[in-house]
């Protein structure tokens, strides 16, 4: 459930007609809930509400994109939603691993937002682990898309313009039978699910992946925004690609550094 916040314009956050919704996967590495810190530091986006649900393992911790002493000190938790009018765009950052069994109670409160908000289109980044790759999927860019058929006729020819490779199935059951294809993301979390409800709600998805292992996944999350900002132009292009993402302040907390001391 979304829940507006007053400083984000109240009741009238909760209507986004037209605008895309950018959101990560729980995925393996984390990648895509890097990427959304990046865009959402970046562009310094406003945050406007919550999503509140019982689906994700609670948490509360300090701003994560703060940029002066004064605001270090807000609270964020696990499920938050940022907006940026003049490009049309809503970001859903979420923050904490799923409870058990609630990956379809989630998707189903999620998609139904989606409708109520009148979102135009939902934009997934996720992951998957590097070493399952079929031979097809161990070929080129480890870089993948995936589009609903509703999503497909208006961005399908965009897609193919810029040689982007569409996520392949594999094998339903490997060794005995390859004519049974399926669609496969192991690590991708919620990917697979999200995908297959928005198909059959007729709600226009894509879901921008990376195939990844576990460990330093901040190069990936980089490699993952650029992907998507082939497609959405979300900043100017540079050609030294990283410099043009800023990175958050929480970043300093990555790999164990001492606890800021705001917190206490």
């Amino acid at each position: 459930m979304f829940v507006p916040c007053d400083r984000g314009g109240g009741s009238a956050a909760s209507d986004f007609k037209g605008f895309t919704l950018l959101m990560p996967a729980v995925s393996v590495g984390n990648v895509g809930q890097l990427a959304i810190d990046l865009v959402i530091s970046t562009l310094d986006m406003t945050k406007v509400g919550y999503f509140y649900t019982d689906c994700l393992v609670p948490m509360v911790g300090n701003n994560p994109y703060a940029t002066a002493e004064e605001n270090s000190t807000e609270l964020s938790i696990n499920a938050e939603v940022y907006s940026l009018p003049s490009k049309k765009l809503v970001v859903l950052q979420i923050r904490s691993p799923f409870i058990k069994n609630k990956y379809r109670p989630f998707c189903e409160a999620l998609l139904s937002w989606v409708k109520g908000s009148r979102c135009a289109r939902v934009v997934v980044l996720s992951s998957s682990h590097a070493y399952q790759r079929d031979d097809e999927q161990l070929l080129g860019t480890p870089l993948r898309y995936l589009l609903t058929p509703d999503l497909e006729k208006a961005v399908g020819g965009l897609m193919q313009e810029l040689n982007w490779k569409e996520m392949e199935k594999v094998a339903a059951y490997p060794g005995i039978s390859d004519t049974d294809k399926v669609l496969h993301i192991p690590g991708g979390g919620i990917t697979k699910l999200l995908f297959t409800e928005s198909c059959s709600k007729g709600i226009q998805m894509a879901v921008l992946l990376k195939f990844c292992s576990e460990g330093d996944n901040i190069p990936d999350a980089f490699v993952l925004v650029n992907y998507l900002n082939e497609w959405l132009q979300l900043v100017k292009s540079e050609v030294n690609s990283s410099s043009q993402w800023k990175i958050p302040s929480s970043w300093r907390l990555l790999f164990g550094n001492g606890l800021p001391p705001a917190l206490f």
